[in-house]
């Protein structure tokens, strides 16, 4: 599909503007209403294309940045590229698209951690942590643990909504994947207390750390 055009590819997500897709969106913070599967289904015809994913992201438009993610090749983005886009991308879901399917895959990730996760702006520093979770999951040679639970335990409870999410996240990760820190991660989040009221469906698991963590360690032990 190499020659399509940003107009020709704005046209095509105005076609899929859905009125009820956007009002459910927009109680999230996302304000485009096109459905993500056949947003998906158009990066798949497109493939990757970074020239026509840099024009997608220049226009601001938030389902045409998302579909830019998506077709972008997450390795060629430069470090200070990245560090505007994570400042622009106040949409959640760009946010969230942005850090893990493009961030992630960078060789600056590690710089970009260590310098957002120290960033006045919370929803910066949300992708720092977003960063660090990935680390102490994957990679966590290096990290100090127990410094990162210190700074969870004196912040996380006052942040902001998705810096705290983004904290949290870490917290449980910590939790499950280290037993040697298990005890206070439960610790933790059983005197912060954060999301301990989250409604939760049926059969899902509550983000709230402790539970989160138990029934994750549960499964693990089952299999």
């Amino acid at each position: 599909m190499a020659g399509t055009t940003v107009d020709e590819v704005l046209a095509e997500l105005a076609a899929l503007e859905d009125p009820r897709v956007r009002e459910v969106n927009e109680r999230r913070g996302d304000d485009h209403g096109v459905n993500l599967g056949k947003l998906r289904a158009i990066a798949k015809r497109l493939r990757t294309q970074q020239d026509l994913a840099q024009q997608l992201w220049e226009t601001g438009d938030t389902a045409a940045r998302l579909l830019a993610l998506l077709i972008c090749r997450p390795k060629a983005f430069e470090r200070n590229e990245l560090d505007a886009m994570v400042r622009e991308a106040r949409p959640p879901k760009v946010h969230d698209w942005l850090v893990n399917y493009v961030v992630k895959k960078n060789p600056h990730a590690e710089e970009l951690r260590l310098a957002w996760s120290a960033d006045p702006d919370p929803v910066v520093a949300s992708a720092g942590w977003a960063l660090t979770t990935e680390r102490v999951a994957k990679t966590p040679e290096g990290l100090d643990l127990a410094g990162l639970l210190d700074v969870i335990e004196a912040g996380m409870k006052g942040a902001p909504d998705r810096l705290q999410w983004a904290m949290n996240a870490c917290l449980a990760q910590i939790g499950i994947e280290h037993p040697a820190h298990r005890d206070r991660a439960l610790d933790i989040g059983e005197r912060l207390e954060v999301l301990k009221d989250y409604p939760t469906p049926p059969n899902c698991t509550s983000p709230f750390a402790p539970l989160w963590i138990t029934e994750m360690v549960r499964r693990r032990n089952e299999t």
